[in-house]
């Protein structure tokens, strides 16, 4: 008997990429186990074409960095992970082509980060391309590292450069340019900072996702706490920096990097920089939690507070 085309697509793309747990993406779930004496985390994210990634984007990147943002959810938990559930709605007319490149993208990161499909679902939908990704991932228990949990007094940090992805997009849409391709690279291919052990160093972290400055206000309000920040210390790549000054609001408040921003407690810093030496990972110390509302301030080289004309993405 021939296979519905559904399921014959999930046999040509999705079925290569199945784990133990994945019944060969055959039943209506998955079962999975997690190591002994471990805890679960899971997240989940979506990404629509026109939103999250553009249109012509090619199919590669777009399975990668559908996975790649939901491991910086984990990441920023200090949580292994272990595999995914995945829901693709594309529309009828999708070619066979670009399945197969979604595809073979998901194969590279599956293989860099060590996880697998374990299951989900495949509709048809009017349009746009319309993803979404369960991850899951698993820690020691009680050790989760939540956005909760920043104190007065603790410093801030982040890993990587804050900025790229922001001006990636802009390079995408041809209002800035980007000779090497950096920027657009960095906003196609984010990454998550897996691996960085922030248990016991960190009192509360988050991924940067919507803008450093808006992220950070999640910090300050699941700590009821305020922040001050110093624009001179942010960490800027190369590329960033070329682009000029007038684009530093966009670095501060125009989301996907998939860093990592941090509250440690002063006396674990040298923790934190040995963990991230191990993990070669580079981080920056930006500012510090402070008494007081839930805000945050950006200060200039002078001091004087930094006037934002937004904070962050919002969907709505």
């Amino acid at each position: 008997m021939r296979l519905p085309a559904e399921f014959s697509l999930i046999a040509r793309h999705f079925l290569p990429l199945a784990g133990p747990g994945a019944l060969r993406l055959a039943d209506d779930a998955a079962i999975l186990t997690p190591p002994p004496g471990q805890e679960l985390v899971l997240s989940a994210d979506a990404m629509v074409a026109g939103v999250h990634f553009l249109p012509d984007d090619p199919p590669e990147t777009v399975g990668r960095k559908l996975l790649r943002v939901n491991l910086s959810d984990l990441a920023a938990k200090g949580a292994v992970p272990i595999g995914y559930l995945m829901t693709v709605s594309t529309p009828g007319a999708t070619p066979d082509a670009w399945f197969a490149g979604f595809a073979a993208g998901l194969a590279l990161d599956q293989a860099a980060f060590g996880v697998t499909l374990v299951g989900g679902d495949t509709t048809s939908t009017p349009g746009p391309i319309s993803l979404s990704l369960t991850i899951i991932g698993h820690v020691a228990p009680g050790t989760a590292v939540l956005r909760s949990g920043a104190q007065p007094g603790d410093e801030i940090w982040v890993t990587g450069t804050i900025g790229d992805g922001a001006l990636g997009l802009q390079a995408a849409l041809g209002k800035l340019a980007d000779a090497g391709g950096y920027l657009l690279d960095r906003y196609r291919l984010p990454q998550p900072r897996v691996g960085l052990a922030l248990a016991g160093i960190a009192s509360a972290a988050m991924d940067v996702s919507d803008g450093l400055v808006q992220d950070l206000g999640h910090l300050c309000r699941g700590g009821n706490v305020a922040a001050e920040i110093e624009a001179a210390k942010v960490p800027l790549s190369d590329a960033a920096r070329a682009a000029g000054p007038e684009w530093l609001e966009t670095c501060l408040t125009g989301g996907d990097d998939y860093e990592l921003l941090l509250a440690v407690p002063a006396p674990r810093r040298a923790a934190l920089v040995a963990e991230a030496t191990r993990a070669g990972i580079a981080v920056t110390r930006i500012g510090r939690f402070l008494a007081g509302p839930p805000d945050v301030t950006v200060r200039q080289a002078n001091g004087a507070p930094m006037e934002l004309t937004k904070h962050g993405w919002s969907h709505f």
